[in-house]
């Protein structure tokens, strides 16, 4: 399609979506309240946005740029209010203006390293930096590095680890205990390119790639699912905030 045809889609569809929300207006489904014109612009913005299944237009370039505009300014309003405010302004600056409290003079610290992070907009100042990133990845990796071993390397060891076969429990538990096992030692073997993937060995590496593959499915299956929540949460609220259909 050209240019007038798609100019012609959008015009048309802007009209739909006047008429229709002018409709509900005047035959009382929607209330003159901030309620209501909230809906109508969150309808609005979640067609543009969908839009975009159609092809690249300028009602999702302006949806898009809302989006982003939108998020960084509530993501500024959110960085003074939780860390800017309550850890700078107010035990630095406050007392020092009026002087109820002595101020707390060791913020001044890291409020430098902070501003030297801003230096990486400068060319001729962007070395300084270096000491924040040094700073915060040196008392990062410090603070991460044990939690991620525990979580994602001792966590994930404990399972294979266990008894096989529990006294007294349902059969379901031993065979879980046994899958997780195997799918571990032939997970394994598949890595394990030291001996060639022949005869038993190949065999092992073959449930490996089984186990692998059920894994991949699984997590892409969650992740199809979250998107799909999403989905189901934006037609829900077209069909009953918007349209009235589903009550």
């Amino acid at each position: 399609m050209n240019r007038s045809t798609d100019f012609w889609i959008l015009v048309g569809t802007l009209i739909a979506f006047t008429v229709i929300n002018t409709l509900f207006f005047a035959i009382g489904s929607f209330k003159i309240n901030w309620d209501s014109f909230g809906i109508v612009i969150a309808v609005g913005l979640t067609l543009a946005m969908y839009s975009f299944l159609y092809k690249d237009n300028p009602a999702f370039k302006i949806a898009e740029n809302l989006y982003v505009g939108v998020a960084l300014g509530y993501t500024v309003i959110i960085t003074w209010y939780n860390a800017l405010k309550p850890d700078i302004y107010d035990p630095l600056f406050v007392p020092i203006f009026t002087k109820a409290t002595e101020p707390e003079y060791l913020v001044i610290v890291p409020m430098i390293l902070g501003i030297f992070m801003l230096m990486r907009i400068s060319a001729r100042l962007s070395w300084l930096s270096r000491w924040s990133f040094a700073f915060v990845v040196g008392l990062g990796s410090g603070l991460t590095i044990p939690n991620y071993i525990h979580t994602f390397i001792l966590k994930q060891i404990e399972p294979s680890m266990r008894p096989l076969f529990y006294g007294g429990e349902s059969i379901y538990v031993s065979v879980n205990g046994i899958l997780v096992l195997v799918g571990v030692v032939t997970v394994l073997l598949y890595f394990f390119f030291s001996i060639e993937h022949k005869g038993p060995i190949g065999v092992a590496s073959k449930i490996g790639i089984y186990f692998l593959m059920v894994s991949f499915g699984a997590s892409f299956g969650y992740t199809v699912m979250g998107r799909m929540s999403l989905l189901i949460g934006r037609m829900i609220f077209l069909l009953r905030d918007w349209l009235g259909v589903l009550h």
